[in-house]
């Protein structure tokens, strides 16, 4: 496969994955991903930015061959994810003199899961320069997108950033650039709400220095590049903000449809108050599509059936992944069923412990609800409700 020109001398030398149908073992996948990686030849010497996930190197190194890749000098690892540094022990075995460059933390990191030998790594500090020639590379370290170990690499003459995963998305692509489209969009946020956003405050920083930086094109490790930056870093803006929007999601489990009945009947009567509200059946779910929605939610409610005396093990992962991603959300509540007894909302509730949300009284329900069961759902809706208006959202 002939490499892409990004611009002269700089290349496009990554793969698509499109038969790649979770990440991690844990993030689904719409379409797939790609892998990239960049040659960067300067007049003096010829610099990899970025390797290539494990199963795909031969055929990275193939195509190295086929395009008349000779020499490497120096290999860039921004970071030490495998799925960006695992072709690194390939290219070091293929040309002889490579030198890996990269910061402390990942220099660390791919000792420890690459056997990088330690007299093949040059390590840098933040703003250090290293010259191909006519081209300069430098490096700035970017921690907490999303590892430690994170930095970003810019060629200075051409102002071209390389972020890793920073500002990537899982979409494969034909043509280089982004088209800033609905796919996009999507993709991004998806990728956003599932890698980045428990590094919110990291984030925000990073989009701030990249303004600084004004550059003209961003590379990143995953899906197109984008050589009208603005339209990226404005959606990171926006995701990054302290502001939620307008938005109610209700993530439930129904084993006899009454928590169903409770959900839909919460959403009737918060749409006629004017705010948006989604609801996902968890089983079956695809739980990006929860994520993606948790970037903008400004109240969650979980609904929940018991199971054995305790909330059912659905209902708990989204509450522990909800945890983990760390929305912007300023409030929360719960709404269950039950059969004989149980915790069913404290439990939760404690899985939700590192959001600063403020929880409105929830509505527990046995077996089916009944009238005043309804008047309590009224009640939250009003509370919640009351919570947005205080916001300024309705």
């Amino acid at each position: 496969m002939k490499f892409k020109q990004i611009k002269e001398n700089i290349y496009y030398c990554g793969l698509n994955d499109v038969d790649r149908v979770i990440f991690d073992e844990l993030i689904p996948l719409e379409n797939g991903t790609t892998y990239n990686s960049y040659l960067v030849k300067g007049s003096e010497k010829t610099a990899i930015i970025d390797t290539m996930y494990p199963p795909f190197g031969k055929d990275y190194l193939k195509n190295l061959e086929e395009n008349g890749i000779e020499n490497i000098d120096y290999i860039i690892a921004n970071h030490g994810e495998q799925d960006h540094s695992g072709s690194i022990p390939l290219l070091l075995e293929k040309y002889k003199d490579a030198k890996v460059v990269t910061n402390p933390v990942c220099k660390g990191n791919i000792r420890e899961m690459l056997l990088i030998p330690e007299d093949r790594i040059i390590v840098i500090k933040d703003k250090d320069t290293l010259s191909l020639g006519d081209k300069t590379l430098e490096f700035n370290i970017a921690p907490g997108v999303h590892w430690p170990d994170t930095m970003f690499t810019r060629i200075v003459e051409d102002n071209i950033l390389f972020t890793c995963d920073f500002l990537g998305a899982h979409l494969p692509f034909e043509d280089l650039f982004s088209k800033n489209d609905d796919m996009l969009i999507s993709s991004a946020k998806r990728y956003y709400a599932e890698i980045m956003m428990p590094f919110r405050p990291m984030c925000k920083k990073y989009v701030k220095m990249i303004d600084e930086m004004k550059p003209a094109m961003i590379c990143p490790s995953h899906g197109p590049l984008h050589d009208k930056p603005e339209f990226i870093l404005d959606l990171y803006r926006d995701w990054t903000s302290d502001e939620a929007k307008n938005l109610v999601l209700i993530p439930y489990v129904s084993m006899y449809k009454s928590v169903e009945e409770m959900a839909f009947y919460m959403k009737q009567k918060l749409e006629a108050k004017g705010i948006k509200t989604l609801c996902f059946d968890v089983v079956g779910s695809d739980l990006g599509e929860i994520a993606m929605n948790l970037v903008d939610a400004a109240t969650i409610v979980i609904g929940v059936s018991m199971v054995l005396a305790s909330p059912h093990p659905a209902a708990a992962n989204v509450a522990y992944i909800a945890n983990l991603l760390k929305p912007k959300a300023k409030y929360a509540s719960f709404i269950g069923s039950y059969g004989w007894g149980g915790d069913l909302f404290g439990k939760l509730g404690s899985m939700l412990s590192s959001l600063k949300l403020e929880v409105l009284d929830p509505v527990l329900v046995k077996g089916k609800p009944k009238e005043e069961d309804f008047i309590s759902l009224d009640a939250l809706v009003e509370s919640i409700f009351e919570a947005h208006k205080n916001l300024g959202l309705v």
